[in-house]
């Protein structure tokens, strides 16, 4: 795999989401796939049918990407990164309304600002390419 530090994050990063998906659909059987409020992963994070499915689909394109190149997880670590910022921003404003259709908690928003600062600062920093410099 390498040592690039995007690699080894979007590798780690994508089994840990994968895993965490896959663990949510223990806890929410009987809840609907499109849920407001969900079954408690951890007994702290509010996850549904849904949320699940796309931690899951979150998870594999990082660690797909951390398994594949540099450039490509350099990419999506960006692009995830850049994804969870908003939804973590986003995500307080939904709680109690209709429109949380992912189950979201307080627990969630500030696990995806986490997520959101180590994605995008290593994505955005790591693995620059340099340039010789020339006299």
């Amino acid at each position: 795999m390498g040592t690039s530090p995007n690699r080894i994050i979007g590798t780690i990063f994508g089994a840990v989401y994968v895993l965490v998906g896959l663990l949510g659909f223990a806890v929410t059987g009987g809840v609907s796939f499109l849920a407001t409020d969900g079954g408690l992963l951890l007994g702290v994070f509010e996850v549904n049918p849904l949320h699940n499915v796309i931690h899951i689909l979150v998870g594999a394109a990082l660690l797909i990407a951390g398994l594949v190149g540099v450039g490509a997880a350099k990419a999506v670590n960006t692009t995830v990164g850049a994804v969870y910022l908003l939804l973590g921003i986003v995500g307080f404003f939904l709680v109690g309304s209709a429109l949380n259709i992912l189950a979201l908690n307080t627990a969630d928003h500030f696990l995806h600002l986490a997520s959101a600062i180590v994605l995008l600062g290593v994505g955005l920093a790591a693995d620059r390419a340099t340039r010789p410099v020339t006299a």
